[in-house]
């Protein structure tokens, strides 16, 4: 159980600090992880004065800290808990690869905006829809997660 106190803790604490990090950027972060196109993304970057631009690419490496914490997390929470208790063997192993499966995601999505956020990049639209693509994939999953986890708990106080 410490490493999941541990894990949800530290990943909650880097949450923060990262959202208040990156509070002074508007249009905000998550505008720039949904944008699918290079004319959405560019509209974004260009908002960002060179200040910004380095503070959003400054936050990248904690980024990676914080979806190995949050990955961790969800994998450890669905296998060292009973959490997920009421799910069925197949419904549990879905829920332990949730976290750790937007992690990649995330991680993917950290490298390609690291990518185009270097420098002006034109005519890679297939880039810039694979890079909101796993962005949206993350906080699918995360969505996923968090819904799974308030059903998995509902259930149990059901059967109390």
């Amino acid at each position: 159980m410490r490493w999941v106190w541990a894990t949800g803790l530290g990943s909650l604490t880097l949450l923060v600090a990262l959202a208040w990090y990156l509070a002074p950027l508007h249009p905000g972060a998550m505008a720039l992880q949904l944008a699918f196109t290079p004319g959405a993304f560019g509209a974004i970057i260009h908002t960002w004065s060179p200040a910004d631009l380095e503070r959003y690419r400054a936050h990248l490496p904690f980024d990676c800290l914080l979806l190995l914490g949050y990955g961790s997390f969800g994998w450890l929470l669905a296998r060292r808990t009973a959490v997920f208790a009421a799910y069925s063997l197949g419904g549990r192993r879905i829920a332990q690869w949730l976290m750790p499966a937007a992690a990649l995601c995330d991680a993917a999505e950290n490298a390609l905006h690291a990518w185009l956020t270097e420098v002006p990049r034109f005519g890679l639209e297939p880039v810039y829809a694979l890079a909101g693509t796993v962005s949206l994939t993350k906080w699918l999953l995360l969505m996923a997660f968090a819904g799974a986890m308030a059903h998995a708990l509902w259930l149990r106080d059901d059967d109390a």
